[in-house]
């Protein structure tokens, strides 16, 4: 039976900061680690798929969900809800697997409040024009929600001192060898090294 609990990993950053990429870099490369798939309520871009980049819901569903508890966090981002399932992360945290969340400051806060146990990492941008370069390129909004972006995005960084770990996403393959090592780091806790090797650690001491 497996006994040992998963981490909460949670990863923030400004709009166009590259933590999509990075994340989807670390999934990659990382066994026993997934990422929670939001709820929102806002359109899907071109490309993204229903329960794949997120779970697509109308107002009405998402606020039926608040009332029944079913977030651990949820938000409201340029007009748009975001949550967190309950149950689904905190199943697969029993069964012993790591998890992501890809969420702001706000839903930060929320998470530590339930999970204190939960690891933070902020991911901060070389320069303000890393992100305005990084937001045209993607092509996805016009002038005004760039700039509106850009305006949440300096909200977003001031709370970066609440994170247990900072990133500095200047170097794509630097910034994702960091997040490795934090996660490295944290898989080697004497405790989670206990459980894992139980059965080795008792013949050596037999």
């Amino acid at each position: 039976m497996n006994t040992t609990v998963g981490t909460l990993y949670i990863i923030s950053a400004p709009s166009g900061g590259g933590k999509t990429s990075l994340v989807n870099a670390l999934l990659a490369a990382t066994p026993n680690l997934e990422v929670s798939v939001s709820h929102t309520t806002r359109p899907p871009r071109p490309g993204e798929n229903n329960a794949v980049n997120y779970h697509f819901v109308d107002e009405a569903t998402f606020v039926a969900l608040i009332a029944q508890q079913a977030f651990l966090e949820h938000a409201n981002v340029f007009g748009n809800y975001y949550g967190t399932s309950r149950q689904w992360v905190m199943d697969k945290l029993r069964a012993g697997i790591d998890i992501i969340l890809e969420i702001d400051w706000q839903g930060a806060q929320q998470i530590r409040q339930l999970l204190p146990d939960s690891i933070s990492i902020f991911l901060l941008p070389p320069s303000w024009q890393a992100i305005q370069t990084r937001l045209r390129e993607r092509g996805q909004d016009n002038q005004a929600v760039i700039a509106r972006r850009m305006a949440a995005a300096r909200t977003e960084l001031s709370h970066y001192h609440e994170y247990n770990y900072l990133v500095i996403n200047d170097d794509f393959n630097t910034a994702l060898s960091d997040l490795k090592a934090v996660i490295q780091t944290r898989r080697l806790r004497c405790q989670a090294q206990q459980q894992k090797y139980a059965d080795l650690i008792a013949k050596l001491l037999a």
